[in-house]
């Protein structure tokens, strides 16, 4: 059952609005109406599609038959020569929510598409995993919340695209653990209510929260305001988001890890404050660091060097999906940089076919899995801007 949406209007900037206002599964009755305009005679083929399809394929063929997505041992299912790029045994929850959202960005549902079963299988494995406190995974690892987080994202994306009631309490009460874990009168970090805030823990539980809001599970909107807040007050002047406070760049392990990747080389919490600020409904023709913010991504866009440290997938997905959101030349510029960064880097034969290397910022956290999908979710972006708005423009006319 698709959302319930405002009724159709003959403009495109009715699609464009619905792109700044709500979270991407509201959009999905218009990615519909833009995919089957795609299909008509002479339609403009779409691009990053093969690459998309075979990133998909890749985590479909190393999913777990349990549902799980397994972040270190994922290449237990390849026959000879196995994939590289371990991640984390500590993050199986957040790998397994990222590779479901790329499914559902897919079109697929727990109902219908041609990653149904996929997604069934890791949404009953994430009811499994889950404890009396609707907590998602175990607690054993320090920053957990992440992982908890984005399985919340992820099963409230499934649960409304689908209507699949039967996890609609597993995901309320996912949605009320971030509730309990949610500091007093501010956002969120890693332990529960340990006075402590970052944007980065904060962005992926405002993705959850507004995702649940959108398909009317019980969301504190006091949350959502004091996420807003928060945005403001780790926000600088000139656009940039901080990650405890105002323009303070992304943390990095000690030693190599900083060496290796410079916090000057990205924009990644800017990007997450931005996109968090369009997902909260913030209006770029009255908030005027929305637009410094994107020039300042715009200035940092995608590119794909081992060797500068600039390799991001993080950033690249927040990025793009803020991006997807404004449109314009800023969208436009990114996009072309993102293709050139992500898709001509796709691994192109034997059992990684499809697949991205994890040696960006946070590779050796997610793995080979995590960094898959994290590089189709951002091609995706670009994809349904392309769809969205050219549906836009054929009611226009």
């Amino acid at each position: 059952m698709a959302p319930r949406l405002p009724a159709r209007r003959s403009s495109s900037r009715f699609a464009f609005r619905l792109l700044l206002t709500v979270p991407l599964a509201a959009t999905q009755a218009l990615v519909a109406d833009a995919r089957a305009a795609t299909q008509q005679p002479g339609a403009v083929a779409q691009p990053h599609n093969q690459a998309v399809r075979d990133g998909l394929s890749w985590l479909a063929k190393h999913q777990d038959e349990d549902g799980r997505w397994d972040a270190d041992d994922f290449m237990k299912h390849d026959q000879a020569k196995p994939c590289t790029g371990r991640g984390s045994p500590m993050h199986d929850i957040g790998v397994t929510g990222l590779a479901m959202l790329a499914m559902l960005a897919d079109g697929s549902t727990l109902r219908e598409g041609p990653y149904k079963d996929n997604l069934v299988r890791a949404a009953r494995w994430f009811r499994q995993q889950q404890d009396a406190d609707g907590r998602i995974g175990a607690s054993a690892a320090h920053d957990f919340i992440y992982d908890h987080a984005i399985a919340t994202y992820a099963m409230s994306e499934a649960y409304g695209l689908s209507t699949y009631k039967l996890i609609k309490q597993s995901t309320q009460s996912a949605v009320n653990y971030l509730e309990s874990h949610r500091n007093p009168y501010s956002v969120w970090r890693y332990q529960p209510r340990d006075g402590d805030n970052d944007i980065s823990v904060t962005a992926w539980c405002l993705l959850a929260c507004t995702s649940a809001r959108s398909w009317g599970l019980k969301v504190n909107e006091q949350a959502l305001k004091l996420g807003a807040n928060y945005l403001d007050l780790v926000a600088t002047p000139d656009g940039r988001h901080g990650y405890m406070k105002g323009g303070e760049r992304s943390a990095r392990m000690p030693g190599k890890h900083a060496k290796d990747f410079p916090v000057d080389k990205s924009e990644a919490l800017t990007a997450a404050g931005l996109y968090c600020r369009l997902l909260l409904g913030q209006d770029p023709a009255e908030q005027a660091i929305i637009h410094r913010a994107a020039d300042l991504l715009v200035a940092q866009p995608p590119k794909w060097s081992a060797t500068e440290g600039t390799i991001d997938l993080y950033y690249w997905f927040y990025g793009t999906a803020a991006m997807s959101r404004l449109g314009g030349d800023r969208m436009a510029t990114w996009n072309q940089h993102l293709g050139a960064a992500v898709a001509s880097n796709q691994r192109r034969r034997g059992n990684a076919r499809g697949s991205w290397d994890p040696i960006g910022v946070w590779g050796n956290v997610g793995g080979r899995v995590a960094s898959t999908a994290l590089a189709v979710l951002a091609l995706q972006s670009c994809q349904r801007t392309s769809r969205l708005i050219r549906s836009g423009q054929e009611r226009s006319r």
